[in-house]
């Protein structure tokens, strides 16, 4: 259980507490109710993390609503894009066993996190990490009911595959962005779980070292 429900249930049973004093009981049973949907929702299930290497697992709970091939910064990316609605776990974990590089905060607006134009121009926050000399970024988007972005950790810091690290507050959306050669492990309309689902498999370093110097050495004979 993710603190943040203990407190938001304590006020709503303090509430109805006194409203079932000052009033009638019937009033204390909607505070009650909303009690344990706080308790519910920021439940922080164990989760068993996959150890193969290369495994690239869901930042966090939700649908599959889009796998895609994008260039970003010239570069061609494979992206994840993954919607939690309101009754997901809303916990996130690490895609990856590595080091925070950059975490960069990008204020903005609060479109629906299922239309494409969100993984731009919604409140999200960027965390980009590298591991095995590999980069995998991924990203904390605000939807229409999000209003705050937790990530704990700091850059520099050396994370686990499938380690907490933060969590959106109510519907929201996480993407991934991984080197484009990578194996794709699902797609659209595949339901994840946070820290457990293998959304791909990344390149050894040294398999895309050999396919990079490869033609480099055809020209040279």
């Amino acid at each position: 259980m993710v603190r943040d429900g203990y407190l938001y249930a304590a006020g709503l049973v303090a509430a109805a507490i006194l409203l079932g004093w000052l009033t009638r009981p019937a009033w204390a049973i909607i505070p009650c109710l909303l009690a344990f949907f706080f308790l519910w929702f920021f439940r922080d299930p164990e989760r068993t993390i996959p150890q193969e290497a290369g495994a690239v697992v869901s930042p966090g709970d939700g649908k599959v609503t889009d796998v895609s091939t994008i260039s970003v910064g010239g570069t061609q990316q494979t992206r994840f894009s993954i919607f939690l609605s309101v009754f997901n776990v809303h916990v996130n974990r690490s895609p990856i066993a590595g080091v925070v590089r950059e975490v960069r905060y990008q204020h903005g607006r609060y479109l629906n996190a299922m239309s494409e134009a969100c993984a731009e121009q919604n409140e999200q926050n960027i965390v980009t990490m590298e591991g095995d000399g590999q980069q995998v970024v991924f990203k904390q988007i605000a939807g229409l009911l999000a209003r705050r972005i937790v990530f704990h950790p700091k850059v520099g810091d050396r994370l686990e595959r499938g380690q907490r690290v933060g969590l959106i507050k109510f519907g929201s959306r996480v993407d991934v962005l991984i080197d484009a050669s990578a194996h794709v492990n699902v797609k659209v309309g595949d339901r994840v779980k946070g820290g457990a689902s293998v959304l791909a498999y990344l390149q050894p370093q040294g398999a895309l070292t050999a396919a990079v110097g490869a033609p480099a050495r055809e020209s040279a004979h």
